[in-house]
């Protein structure tokens, strides 16, 4: 079985919702995952806007994400200590920014990304950025899924 990514806040390809986006309540989207890899020790997950006028935007970056979780719940806030660690995305923030594309431009895609890491942590520090930790996580990744949705204002 393939590593596999779904939302019961939206659908592959459709609208997410608006009070998962910046104007919103900006709360994270709650997801779902299935089907990871043997010797997988942790998750790590971005989720990225390309269509963004300057080039690819990285919203949220997670890691250490425990192997034994199947699911991200709904939530605004960032993790305790001892937890997933959040990455500092394009924004400057170390938590989940929502979908904020320009107003009238086109509708923006969002990927969600979940890889599955044969490491139980990343040893990236937290204000290195997703990119870093992405990369990082590269090295170790043993399957990748996704989901995207998109946004319009």
């Amino acid at each position: 079985m393939a590593l596999t990514l779904m939302s019961p806040a939206f659908t592959q390809d459709n609208p997410i919702p608006k009070k998962y986006a910046r104007s919103g309540e900006n709360l994270f989207p709650p997801l779902k995952w299935g089907g990871a890899p043997q010797g997988t020790r942790s998750f790590a997950l971005i989720v990225e806007d390309p269509d963004a006028p300057r080039g690819t935007f990285r919203h949220c970056g997670i890691a250490n994400i425990p192997s034994d979780w199947d699911a991200l719940a709904e939530s605004a806030d960032t993790a305790p200590e001892n937890a997933p660690r959040f990455y500092t995305n394009d924004f400057g923030n170390a938590r989940y920014d929502g979908p904020q594309p320009p107003r009238g431009d086109k509708a923006h895609h969002y990927i969600f990304r979940l890889a599955a890491l044969d490491v139980p942590r990343l040893s990236v520090p937290g204000d290195a950025g997703i990119v870093s930790m992405w990369n990082e996580a590269r090295k170790h990744m043993l399957a990748e899924a996704s989901i995207t949705g998109t946004y319009q204002t």
